[in-house]
């Protein structure tokens, strides 16, 4: 499935160095438009100053985490709609119930290298609505 590698993606993370290595899987993969928020209360303001096509998160940050940025995306009418994937470095299984019973579209396990980013992307924009 071809996907549109200009489509801007927002990666939000509390750890600078988690930023630059999913900016670079990103960068692998040929995406190019990428910006990027420090926790999930700045992901809030830059999604709703911009359309981003793909939100990337970690689950873990302060003050607002990647699950609270979840729900407060899928309440809100404009932003609703957006694709996100959830990264984090945990696999519980409530975590993963938690996320997707509130829209997450996918989730990720960290360590993680391009080739599974890239299968988690493709996997969100073929199926075009949020996991039940």
């Amino acid at each position: 499935m071809a996907i549109d590698l200009s489509m801007p993606i927002l990666i939000v993370d509390d750890y600078a160095t988690m930023i630059r290595i999913i900016r670079n899987l990103l960068g692998q993969i040929g995406f190019e438009n990428v910006d990027d928020a420090a926790d999930g209360s700045l992901a809030l303001t830059k999604l709703r100053a911009r359309k981003y096509a793909l939100v990337i998160s970690d689950w873990n940050m302060e003050p607002m985490t990647g699950y609270d940025l979840l729900r407060e995306v899928r309440a809100d009418p404009e932003l609703a709609a957006t694709p996100f994937i959830m990264v984090t470095a945990e696999s519980k299984t409530e975590n993963v119930i938690a996320a997707k019973k509130a829209g997450v579209n996918n989730y990720i396990v960290k360590p993680f290298n391009a080739q599974p980013l890239q299968n988690k992307i493709e996997t969100v924009f073929a199926s075009s609505a949020p996991a039940a």
